[in-house]
């Protein structure tokens, strides 16, 4: 590899290591709270951290991946760019708190709900900080630091949330566990902005320079605002609508469908510096990556989504108590949408390195109002399990607007793809019926390993995979060669 691909598979490597690190812990971390709290307490927690979450995105602006493009063309210019950034967000995370504060109350959700809030909404803010402090970072092709940074905020999120779930503190304490991973990362961001790179922090505001990046800003902001309220809406109606024991039901089979990502958003990271060099050099090669990307996320999520669906209710009752037993229906609704959830991963990062993320912002916008109307619909008639359909039904046709494009961007051979899928669903499914036979007599740990060797054996006799594309794998995602 060229000394430049050598820093970019080192980078990714770091990132994607933190991620999943994070995700991992994330979820032991939401399982074990769920577990202890409940499906009412755990809906509360969920909900103040939604709204805050769309909320935190009035902070940023689109301003962070704006300050990554801009500082990445003139370092020179990164620290003025940083200090502007800083001032107007200052400004706007005092607007967007008295927003969040003005809401919890009209909402009227009790004094529990409107201190998890209030503590969810200095979280937001300093979060916003800290992509900024990142985002230079990210600028000088240095993603070490910031990695480092990741695993040690879920750390302690995991230690303090534990402890005073314990010690039987008041719920708001998983929101300061919250506040006290973001500080943390505020401290050790700044200390080596200023140490490592030499940066002077002080609010400045440079007329020319701002509107300079607000109009830059304005595509990343509507993508920002699609995204989390695309994301998150469904949380916040449910808790509004219906209550927080059913967002808590909710919770789980969201939180259960999404912590499998890591293996998508790990794969896009590898593939899209290559798609946006490819681009530009060689159509050919970048049609054949996106064919493979799109074929091993197929093998993957297609028997991820049968086995998860036969396994739902031992999985569920396992893992979070009989509590949670109307989770299971939603998670059987939810977990189809992981191969919506999959496949967008390389057809969106195709998007995005053909320079139309334009298009991908459009097509998350209507998505989201997709989202956002069958939530209204859905929800009053079927709760949580309404939420979970809606959910579904949006990562599908969010996949679908994106795969629209594709065919104006490159040839890629379909028929190859629907064979794959054709030759996958088949091997799933006889998977899964081998597992649902043999669910009364094993433990579903052992369905799992069992199910997995079962696919691959089939796929592998069916020729649905070869020697080749596990060597493609290998030096995709391990060797960061492709």
């Amino acid at each position: 590899m060229e000394p430049g691909s050598q820093n970019i598979a080192k980078n990714t490597t770091w990132l994607t290591s933190a991620y999943i690190f994070q995700k991992i812990f994330a979820f032991v971390y939401f399982t074990l709270i769920a577990r202890f709290l409940g499906a009412t307490d755990i809906g509360s927690y969920v909900f103040a951290i939604s709204l805050a979450t769309i909320l935190s995105v009035l902070i940023d602006f689109g301003l962070s991946p704006v300050l990554i493009r801009e500082s990445a063309k003139n370092r020179g210019k990164a620290n003025l760019y940083l200090n502007n950034i800083i001032t107007v967000k200052i400004i706007l995370s005092i607007i967007t708190f008295i927003i969040a504060v003005i809401t919890i109350n009209l909402l009227n959700k009790g004094q529990m709900a409107e201190i998890m809030v209030y503590i969810a909404g200095l979280v937001m803010i300093v979060d916003s900080f800290n992509l900024s402090f990142w985002g230079i970072f990210r600028a000088w092709q240095n993603l070490k630091y910031e990695a480092i940074s990741i695993a040690i905020n879920q750390i302690l999120i995991f230690s303090v949330g534990l402890i005073g779930v314990f010690l039987k503190f008041p719920l708001y304490v998983l929101v300061i566990a919250l506040l006290t991973g973001s500080l943390f990362s505020f401290i050790y961001s700044l200390t080596l902005l200023k140490t490592k790179l030499k940066f002077k922090i002080k609010p400045n505001w440079n007329k020319t320079v701002l509107k300079t990046l607000f109009i830059i800003a304005l595509p990343f902001a509507l993508a920002g605002i699609f995204t989390r309220v695309y994301n998150y809406i469904d949380q916040v109606l449910l808790s509004i609508l219906i209550g927080d024991q059913s967002l808590g039901w909710y919770s789980v089979a969201h939180k259960m469908t999404y912590a499998l990502q890591f293996i998508p958003a790990a794969f896009a990271a590898a593939i899209f510096p290559a798609m946006s060099n490819l681009y530009k050099t060689d159509k050919s090669k970048l049609q054949y990556i996106f064919e493979k990307s799109m074929y091993f996320l197929i093998i993957l999520s297609i028997p991820t989504a049968f086995g998860v669906y036969i396994l739902a209710k031992p999985v569920i009752l396992y893992l979070y108590t009989a509590e949670y037993l109307p989770s299971i229906l939603t998670l059987q609704i939810f977990i189809w949408g992981v191969i919506g959830l999959f496949l967008n991963y390389p057809v969106g990062s195709l998007l995005n390195a053909c320079d139309k993320q334009i298009i991908n912002t459009i097509n998350m916008g209507i998505t989201m109002i997709l989202n956002i109307i069958l939530n209204l619909i859905l929800i009053p008639q079927y709760q949580h399990l309404g939420a979970g359909t809606a959910a579904l039904i949006s990562l599908s046709v969010l996949f679908i607007l994106n795969l629209a494009w594709v065919p104006k961007i490159i040839k890629y051979n379909y028929k190859y793809l629907i064979i794959k899928t054709i030759q996958s669903i088949i091997s799933a499914l006889i998977m899964a019926i081998i597992i649902y036979l043999a669910k009364p007599y094993l433990h579903f740990i052992l369905l799992i390993i069992l199910g997995a060797i079962i696919y691959i054996i089939i796929m592998y006799l069916s020729r649905g995979f070869n020697k080749s594309d596990i060597k493609y794998l290998w030096q995709a995602m391990i060797k960061k060669q492709i």
